[in-house]
């Protein structure tokens, strides 16, 4: 009873890296379909959503069977716990990928994106695929020291997102109100799909050593007497 009890625990974190491959391809995809102008990529993107969103549901009832029935405690508590928070980040991370498809699609024929911008937008989307590799590799590893990189990572980013907005504040703005607005929701859609796979980082620190992230990395006071 206990093997099938691991069993099914270690199936929930097998279920959380699917689901992290899963958004990764997604934004990745995305990303392409709103630079090309890619139609039907785009309406790819928004169909597999739903995958997405029928593995998190899965996750949640095995996890909520797990309380019932077992009635875990200590580390195992955490990591059903933990689990199902890092499945709700990471179905946002679907839900902000199939935002930037559905972006593409409102536009076509055209894209969201000027083309001079191409070159940041690109760079966001793949940096938010790295961010979620890495998240679903400190999953598999529980290596606290890599989730803790993560918010450093995070920090490019908050620049590629400040970078869009300063090309938006440029007096040289020649691209419209409503270019204007698509990318500032463009750039919105990755800086928040960033933020979820840091948080999945955050949790998994949490899950391994009791703590939250933020206080392992807080700078202590220094007694200002001595």
């Amino acid at each position: 009873m206990r093997d099938a009890y691991h069993e099914e625990l270690d199936s929930i974190g097998d279920g959380l890296v699917e689901m992290a491959r899963l958004v990764g391809s997604a934004i990745g995809r995305a990303t392409t379909a709103l630079l090309d102008a890619d139609l039907k990529l785009a309406e790819s993107v928004i169909a597999a959503d739903e995958k997405v969103d029928d593995l998190q549901r899965d996750l949640e009832n095995r996890a909520i069977t797990l309380l019932a029935r077992q009635q875990p405690v200590a580390t195992d508590l955490r990591i059903v716990v933990t689990s199902l928070r890092m499945s709700a980040d990471l179905e946002r991370c679907g839900d902000l990928a199939r935002h930037v498809a559905k972006l593409a699609r409102l536009r076509f024929p055209e894209s969201a994106v000027p083309q001079d911008l191409h070159s940041t937008v690109l760079e966001m989307g793949h940096l938010a695929q790295r961010l979620v590799a890495k998240a679903a590799e400190v999953i598999i590893t529980k290596d606290v020291d890599l989730a803790l990189q993560l918010e450093q990572d995070d920090d490019e980013m908050d620049q590629f997102h400040r970078a869009l907005f300063q090309h938006l504040l440029d007096d040289r703005w020649a691209h419209g109100i409503e270019t204007a607005v698509d990318v500032t929701l463009c750039g919105r859609y990755y800086e928040r799909y960033a933020d979820h796979a840091v948080s999945v980082a955050k949790r998994v620190v949490y899950l391994v050593t009791g703590e939250h992230a933020d206080e392992l990395t807080a700078v202590p006071e220094t007694d200002s007497t001595v």
